[in-house]
């Protein structure tokens, strides 16, 4: 949250986080959205456990959780993987979010 203090955010933006004093209040508020974006942190498990639609990037080498080689997760049948394929640059997996992420906008309509 510190690292959203100075930055220009658009008018849209909502800031849940006073809101949030614990996982049953994460939950709630997930249930509610279309998609969650994560690294490989708790909020992406309680998504995927939830059925919520999740994005996941992974790190190079995942965690031995997310498998090797998928894009998908047979544990969560609604988390998509975007991995890493060096360790430390996060260009491919950021680029490749924000493609899906248009296309996901684009086929709403805009």
């Amino acid at each position: 949250r510190e690292d959203l203090e100075g930055m220009d955010l658009p008018s849209s933006f909502t800031d849940l986080g006073p809101e949030i004093a614990d996982v049953a209040d994460t939950a709630a508020i997930m249930a509610n959205l279309d998609l969650v974006i994560s690294s490989c942190t708790g909020p992406a498990h309680l998504a995927g456990a939830l059925g919520v639609p999740v994005w996941v990037v992974l790190p190079h080498p995942p965690d031995w959780r997310w498998l090797m080689e998928r894009d998908d997760s047979p544990w969560y049948p609604t988390a998509r993987l975007f991995r890493q394929t060096r360790s430390g640059d996060w260009s491919g997996p950021a680029e490749a979010v924000a493609r899906a992420l248009r296309r996901l906008v684009d086929g709403l309509g805009g």
